[in-house]
């Protein structure tokens, strides 16, 4: 074995193992496989908000070429109502069971026929009528049925007399930050292969996590969950909208088990808006109280987001408040306004992307009042343990990353007042926004194998939904081994290969790495003197400290540079750069990919994304990319991702997760170089072109913001 295993992979910029597989289109996604006997099912979903089915006509579907028959709630096998997905119990769970619509977008029915054009086209002849009821999508933190939200995360925060704090405060900045709903818009749509062999369920899915959706499944249809076994080798992206336990494969099974043969449900681009979870809309109140130096005295973040009463959420807005800087005065609330909506799932940066947003930017205009240069505040304000908790943190490298990015932007020479730079007939601004990003693991097991050829096979339940998992992993192996990566075989996609953690909270990697590490460990001790083949195995549960001493997050400082046509209010992003503290990383061009392409979702979402509502229905109207906006190449500028060093003590390797944390904060930087190039301050997202150049009273109006 090398003796310097602690050096051979992991630190070296690697290309991905699958690349050449993926440019070439050869790498097999879901819907490539073929599966002998495959029917395909066309999914019907419901028109109205709330309401009743009180018909479905199937007569001239049924009469269509090549129909197997259709599949609804008079028809489909029954489910367990009661199961749970990572919020709690979630009664959007079981599929077809009665005639209840409780949103748009639910699935009513599954059209079953030979080819996906026969099923597509027998499912447009389906009549279904409906008793409809009035319902609900007036988002707003002051709607009558607002309550608190879910405490998963622990209590909210509340030290100090914040009032007291406020009152003696020399400036005071009190305003209210708003977010539209969202959607992941992940290439691969979500799709699915469902089969039934001697009672045991069999499924090729697009998912972040195929042990986790093996669980519910199996909870699902009342079966051991040794007798589930889902695969999820290549998924085309997910951003956290494959987290969960999509109704794609719900659908497949329901269909595979009642028809007899394997099933196929495909969504369209159209049904993945429709039927799959959203980032919910946001209303977000903060207030902040300084001294006239800019040592901030009170912080008080209330966030509110909409949720379906069919599932409880957590959309943790007010983390930055907790955790950024120090105050004698901190409260965080945390409110759900229930609404006739799809359950929300989380998405990149969940909580802290919108709620850095609306903290960032508050944080901006204390600076702004007070006439301080906002990086100076920030700097100013650093605390040394925990604001909320008074635990030291694990590692805080913060304030290294807004001084090294600083220096490479260029901010010292920086105008601090806003719209005196212009560029012809552009104004030109700059803006900054910092980040904390709670890290961590997930109890994960892996299985190492040494083989009799000299090579190991490396067995564990991670997804690569385009993050480079396959070739960070192999990295990690031989570096725990000791061995070359050419001696690694890696198998992942299969919740047959044990309980791993899901691909999402940017712990994927670190909860899988600790568990091959461990495992490497383990085989290690039992290699000398034995025989091969030689197996060890390890389940992380019992190593993970669920309380330790000293807090974990990961750390950001974005800096953008916009221009705003003061004429039209186009808005333009010129150049991004992030400095990231993302503990040991283990493949700097994977990693940096990953955090440019967190950037772009961030710049994606400052100035383009918004789902809009027919206020009439509650349906979607935009429901695909035409009426989505989301960043196209043209809208991505010149950006720089780059680290820090760094090196997490709580894990064993030194690694911390990064996936989301190029997301959040950098709608806040942008939305901050907005207000420097024009004067008017940004506090509804996205920032369209009216918004850029209005009047402040008409650009934040409640009712500027759709309905959710």
């Amino acid at each position: 074995m090398n003796p310097d295993w602690m050096t051979a992979a992991v630190g070296e910029s690697r290309p991905r193992v699958e690349g050449r597989l993926k440019v070439t289109g050869s790498a097999p996604y879901v819907a490539d496989l073929a599966v002998p006997g495959l029917a395909h099912g066309w999914m019907v979903t419901a028109t109205v908000s709330r309401g009743r089915i009180r018909d479905i006509d199937a007569t001239d579907t049924l009469a269509h070429p090549g129909v197997l028959g259709v599949l609804d709630h008079r028809t489909a096998r029954r489910l367990n109502p009661d199961v749970g997905q990572h919020f709690g119990p979630d009664r959007s769970l079981p599929m077809l069971q009665d005639d209840v619509i409780a949103y748009a977008g639910r699935p009513v029915a599954l059209v079953v026929a030979e080819t996906p054009e026969q099923a597509r086209a027998a499912a447009a002849r389906l009549r279904v009528t409906y008793d409809t009821e009035p319902h609900d999508l007036a988002f707003s933190m002051h709607h009558p049925a607002v309550r608190p939200a879910s405490t998963l995360f622990g209590p909210e925060a509340d030290i100090g007399d914040l009032e007291g704090e406020l009152a003696a405060s020399a400036v005071v900045v009190d305003e209210v930050y708003r977010t539209p709903e969202e959607h992941h818009g992940a290439m691969e749509p979500h799709v699915a292969t469902a089969w039934w062999e001697d009672g045991q369920l069999h499924a090729l899915d697009s998912n972040q996590g195929p042990f986790g959706v093996s669980q519910v499944m199996a909870a699902l249809f009342g079966i051991d969950r040794e007798r589930v076994h889902i695969r999820a080798e290549h998924v085309g992206g997910g951003f956290g909208g494959k987290t969960i336990c999509g109704a794609q494969i719900i659908l497949a099974a329901l269909a595979a088990e009642h028809f007899e043969r394997p099933v196929r449900v495909a969504f369209t681009r159209r049904q993945v808006f429709l039927a799959t979870g959203s980032r919910p809309p946001t209303e977000q109140r903060v207030r902040i109280g300084a001294d006239a130096e800019g040592r901030l005295r009170a912080v008080h973040h209330h966030a509110a987001f909409a949720l379906s009463p069919l599932a409880e959420y957590i959309e943790w807005c007010t983390e930055q408040a907790r955790t950024l800087y120090a105050a004698p005065a901190i409260r965080t609330e945390l409110s759900a306004v229930p609404l006739n909506i799809l359950p929300p799932c989380s998405m990149r940066g969940p909580g802290a992307t919108p709620g850095s947003f609306a903290f960032e930017s508050a944080v901006d205009e204390v600076a702004e009042r007070l006439q301080l240069d906002p990086l100076h505040l920030r700097l100013l304000n650093q605390p040394s343990v925990s604001p909320v908790s008074g635990r030291p943190f694990s590692t805080r490298r913060l304030v290294t990353c807004l001084r090294e990015g600083a220096r490479r932007f260029g901010w010292a020479q920086r105008d601090p007042r806003p719209r005196v730079r212009r560029e012809g007939n552009l104004l030109v601004g700059t803006g900054v926004a910092a980040v904390a990003f709670i890290a961590g693991v997930f109890p994960s097991s892996a299985t190492i194998t040494a083989e009799t050829d000299g090579t190991f096979s490396v067995r564990v339940g991670a997804t690569d939904i385009g993050t480079g998992a396959r070739t960070v992993l192999i990295a990690v192996a031989a570096d725990a081994l000791g061995v070359g990566t050419e001696r690694i075989r890696l198998h992942l996609g299969d919740s047959d290969l044990g309980m791993a953690a899901g691909a999402g909270g940017s712990r994927g990697t670190t909860s899988w790495a600790f568990a091959v590490t461990e495992t490497a460990k383990a085989l290690r001790e039992r290699l000398p003197g034995s025989t091969t083949p030689v197996t060890a195995t390890v389940d992380t549960t019992p190593l993970i400290n669920w309380q330790p001493d000293e807090e974990r997050y990961t750390y950001s400082a974005v800096f953008a540079e916009v221009t705003v046509d003061p004429a039209t209010g186009e808005v333009r992003v010129r150049r991004l750069l992030g400095m990231f503290a993302v503990g040991r990383v283990i493949n700097p061009l994977l990693a940096r990919s990953q955090l440019i392409g967190g950037m772009i979702g961030g710049l994606s979402m400052a100035l383009h994304e918004e789902a809009v509502r027919d206020p009439i229905t509650g349906r979607l109207v935009t429901a695909d990319f035409a009426g989505y906006h989301i960043a196209a190449h043209a809208d991505v500028p010149d950006i720089e991702a780059d680290f820090v060093a760094d090196y997490e003590p709580q894990d064993p390797s030194g690694f911390n997760g990064l996936g989301e944390i190029g997301t959040a904060g950098t709608g806040a930087a942008i939305a901050n170089a907005v207000w420097h190039a024009t004067g008017i301050r940004q506090r509804t997202l996205p920032i369209g072109l009216g918004r850029a150049i209005e009047p402040a009273a008409a650009r934040d109006r409640p009712e500027a913001v759709s309905a959710a």
